[in-house]
């Protein structure tokens, strides 16, 4: 999807750090306000987050990063979900309007020759 997300770049990188430090093999998509453009300068901040795999994210990984953005300089509210844990429905809604805020690096097939 074309990049439609409202979030100032500062903001922006500070997100993408704690996203890379605490869901490191994550996918994270943006939804919602700040993306379908009915959002202003204090909307807060939808996320889904996507495990290897579709599967689930440990909560206390889920945790330790909401902790981490409600600590952080971000002056927005910041929503985060695990898609494996939503509804179809919601999935769905989701993958209507979305834009890639963060995909993990992909394991490499590339194995070291000894």
């Amino acid at each position: 999807m074309t990049d439609r997300l409202d979030l100032p770049d500062r903001y922006r990188r500070e997100v993408k750090a704690l996203l890379a430090a605490h869901v490191p093999d994550a996918d994270v998509w943006a939804y919602g306000s700040r993306v379908n453009g009915g959002g202003h300068e204090a909307s807060d901040l939808d996320l889904v987050l996507r495990g290897p795999n579709l599967g689930p994210i440990p909560g206390g990984r889920m945790a330790r990063l909401d902790a981490a953005l409600e600590q952080s300089n971000i002056p927005i509210v910041v929503q985060t979900l695990d898609w494996a844990r939503l509804p179809q429905s919601f999935r769905e809604e989701i993958e209507k309007q979305y834009v890639i805020l963060r995909e993990a690096p992909k394991p490499s097939l590339n194995r070291p020759t000894k």
